[in-house]
């Protein structure tokens, strides 16, 4: 398993008489947009913030580490995390997680932002309690998405058990859920928030408010507050790419006279009609020709009655 380790002098924190409890900011959706056009996002497996008090010294040591922080584009998969605390466990490293999968992938572009952290097979511990879990987790996931043009849409879930100070935990959406073991400490548990702006998105798997005095190894108290599986993105600026459309076949609308494809009864107007007109043929030529045909008759025959008279 990989591993970071982290060293914090107590005696440099005494010097300056730095007792507060240096806790690093929730992921959180803020308004704004990120500059140059490009989305933004990140993701972190794990971060502590937490503040340990030592026994044998008026000192506060506060341990601020994270594991698989990445920004985009980047991508983390170690699976392991110790931090080493002057004057705690004689001085060797804090195993703080251990997880059979570890991973964090944050990716940005114009058209888009993406961010995910995911945790399976997971144990926390904290200076004081190397034998007892803080919390151990199946697996916990969450996702942050931010795309152009769109409502940006924030996701996390907490799959399979949950143990938190050895004790089995069944957590509320309602609300968060507290596990208290008596001369160890409580343990504060939120389950899956998420936050959503126009522009931005966050998510935490799950977050952890501590307070234990395990009175062993040189430590009298631990307290701060653990998340596990965190991303968040913002969305990019200018109008969303669009798809250009299949061109379409050139259709145009003909006028005028003489190119209608179709002419009803009596129009005056068409190919048919002009057809006609050209070779000298219309819609009345059959009446004019049988007129035509009348009157030769009739002519005919006062011919006929005219030159039998005049014989007699």
């Amino acid at each position: 398993m990989n591993s970071n380790t982290f060293r914090m002098p107590a005696a440099a924190l005494l010097a300056t008489g730095a007792v507060a409890l240096l806790t690093a900011p929730p992921a959180s959706a803020t308004g704004g947009t990120p500059a140059g056009g490009e989305g933004k996002s990140g993701a972190v497996v794990l971060r502590t913030g937490l503040d340990v008090g030592l026994l044998n010294k008026t000192v506060h040591i506060p341990m601020k580490a994270t594991l698989n922080e990445v920004s985009a584009p980047a991508t983390a998969e170690k699976t392991a995390l110790t931090v080493t605390l002057d004057g705690v466990e004689g001085n060797q490293p804090v195993s703080v997680l251990r997880a059979d999968v570890a991973t964090s992938k944050a990716t940005a572009d114009k058209t888009g932002a993406v961010a995910e952290a995911n945790l399976a097979k997971a144990r926390v511990h904290v200076p004081g309690l190397p034998l007892l879990s803080l919390i151990e987790v199946e697996k916990v996931t969450s996702k942050a998405v931010c795309e152009a043009g769109k409502k940006p849409v924030a996701s996390a879930n907490v799959l399979g058990t949950v143990t938190a100070l050895g004790k089995k935990v069944t957590l509320s959406a309602g609300g968060p859920t507290k596990v208290e073991v008596p001369g160890v400490g409580t343990v504060s548990l939120e389950l899956s928030s998420t936050q959503t702006t126009s522009t931005t998105a966050a998510a935490a798997a799950l977050r952890l408010k501590v307070a234990v005095n395990p009175l062993n190894l040189n430590v009298a108290q631990v307290d701060g507050e653990i998340v596990l599986a965190e991303a968040h993105c913002e969305s990019p600026t200018g109008p969303a790419p669009t798809t250009k459309a299949p061109d379409q076949p050139d259709i145009k609308t003909q006028t005028g006279t003489g190119t209608a494809t179709t002419a009803g009864p009596g129009s005056g107007s068409g190919t048919t009609d002009a057809n006609l007109a050209e070779t000298g043929g219309g819609s009345l030529t059959p009446f004019i020709t049988g007129g035509a045909l009348t009157l030769l008759a009739l002519g005919g025959g006062a011919l006929f009655l005219t030159r039998r008279g005049k014989a007699q």
